[in-house]
């Protein structure tokens, strides 16, 4: 980043645009659904980084320590000169630690991030500790159609998409993604964190922690959709509900009406029965071969994988 850098601010209205489509929608469909991405402003970012602390979410601690003990091996598949991009930057921290292993001035980073204001203050941290290292970023949606700026030449564009956010997407959502990266990253690769299949009990207890952050970040949407959208229903009219799914090999977290309401949303009025959800996030859980035989029909050839004693957690390269 350079001092004086004009950054690529959202349109606010654009997206609080998409989000009352994106909701009426929802609201509409049967069973009633709405995409995980609708969490991340500026309040369900910090939410997410204090779920990322918790004692329960193993997912971040697990995936930093192999960073951590990896990274030179990680940084070694990507080549001499980079366009390192991150999907889902949000706080970029697990990313100083492939920094960290990675010659300075051989880097131009490009962090992607759907929430402008926590990632453009999270690139103003970054810019202080690594003075130097040439930082773009871009406000987007990673999954729909953007432009990245051009690779210098002799450099390879790497893609780094931690945290198992891959598991937040349906599998045609995943194909897609893949696909697209694959495109996106021709000639270079992909680091991608995906979170293994386990124990049932560590995973219920990662979604349903003791102090009720999930629940307040899963709750974000309807806040959001008051606060932005002007929605109305009651202040008490929807619990946090997160359990795992075998017949899908998935978490999935829902916003359950405890009561039969209504909810009023841009002069329409959609009723819930009691107990029925908004589906509002599903985390696929993987195998190793099951997600490297995903990758490889979507355009990668898989490489090395790097996974902790317990088998919870795996960082897979997947060359373009």
């Amino acid at each position: 980043m350079k001092p004086g850098l004009d950054w690529r601010q959202p349109r606010a209205s654009a997206e609080s645009d998409q989000f009352a489509a994106d909701l009426h929608a929802a609201l509409s469909s049967s069973p009633k659904a709405i995409s995980p991405k609708y969490f991340y402003d500026e309040a369900g970012s910090r939410l997410f980084e204090q779920i990322c602390d918790l004692p329960e979410y193993y997912p971040t601690r697990t995936e930093l320590a192999l960073l951590q003990a990896h990274a030179a091996d990680m940084a070694a598949q990507f080549g001499p000169q980079v366009q390192l991009v991150e999907y889902g930057a949000g706080a970029l921290r697990k990313v100083r630690l492939l920094l960290d292993a990675m010659p300075r001035d051989a880097v131009q980073f490009v962090p992607v991030d759907i929430s402008g204001p926590h990632l453009l203050a999270a690139c103003d941290g970054l810019a202080a500790d690594y003075p130097g290292l040439a930082i773009q970023p871009l406000v987007a949606d990673f999954t729909r159609p953007h432009t990245l700026p051009p690779c210098a030449d002799g450099t390879r564009r790497v893609g780094f998409f931690p945290g198992s956010s891959i598991g937040n997407f349906t599998p045609a959502e995943a194909d897609a993604f893949l696909r697209l990266a694959a495109a996106e990253l021709a000639g270079g690769g992909l680091l991608i964190g995906i979170d293994l299949v386990k124990d049932h009990g560590v995973l219920h207890a990662a979604y349903n922690d003791a102090a009720g952050v999930t629940a307040a970040f899963n709750l974000n949407v309807l806040r959001r959709a008051r606060c932005e959208l002007g929605a109305e229903f009651p202040c008490d009219g929807f619990e946090h509900l997160a359990f795992y799914n075998p017949a899908y090999r998935r978490i999935e977290m829902h916003l359950r009406a405890t009561r039969a309401l209504e909810l009023q949303l841009g002069g329409e009025v959609y009723a819930f029965r009691e107990g029925e959800t908004l589906h509002t996030e599903h985390s696929h859980k993987y195998t190793v071969s099951g997600f490297q035989a995903m990758a490889q029909r979507a355009g990668f050839r898989p490489g090395a994988v790097w996974t902790d004693p317990q088998g919870w957690f795996a960082l897979l390269w997947l060359q373009a």
